[in-house]
């Protein structure tokens, strides 16, 4: 069951990348690589003050208190994973006004953010399924410097469950990225 619905949200957010219009485009397509969850990015422009991103690596997470149990002290998971982001940036003009860049997608933005997690390479504790997934609002700033380098961070409350029918409320997900953009 949740399969078909990862599935289907994947195929309805690669429908809405591909049925805007791009002739006034101010977002951009980049390729990055990412550093503190290793992975590689795709950030497609849909609009012209949207993007959606695409992340697969292998990285590390805590365990949520509902599908995980055991271990003590620091709990660590590494798995892969797969974080689908869709970005509304709402201060192009602002940092325009200001003389601030808005190349590499430079600006403030509200999101909709959906990861998963695999089975997992290590970890310290027992979860309830070998797939988990959250899905919530977010808040964030993302910034290109020097060229190449990325930083991206945003924060919000989101929901996680897995494939056993465990879930629950997780009141703050923080995402934390440093990478080079291609």
């Amino acid at each position: 069951m949740y399969k078909y619905l990862v599935l289907g949200f994947v195929l309805f957010l690669s429908i809405l990348v591909n049925g805007q219009d791009t002739n006034s485009i101010n977002t951009q397509k980049i390729w990055r690589v990412n550093f503190l969850n290793p992975a590689i990015e795709l950030e497609l422009p849909t609009a012209e003050k949207t993007t959606f991103s695409l992340a697969l690596g292998i990285g590390y997470s805590g365990g949520y208190p509902d599908l995980t149990f055991g271990g003590s002290g620091f709990v660590y998971i590494i798995a892969p994973f797969l974080d689908l982001q869709h970005k509304w940036f709402y201060n192009f003009e602002k940092r325009k006004q200001k003389q601030k860049t808005v190349e590499g997608n430079s600006g403030n933005f509200w999101s909709i953010r959906f990861i998963t997690t695999g089975p997992s390479v290590a970890e310290n504790v027992t979860r309830t399924s070998d797939f988990d997934f959250a899905i919530g609002p977010t808040w964030g700033i993302q910034r290109r410097y020097s060229k190449k380098f990325h930083l991206l961070f945003d924060i919000g409350p989101q929901y996680y469950f897995d494939t056993e029918g465990n879930g629950n409320f997780w009141p703050i997900m923080i995402q934390l990225d440093l990478g080079f953009d291609f």
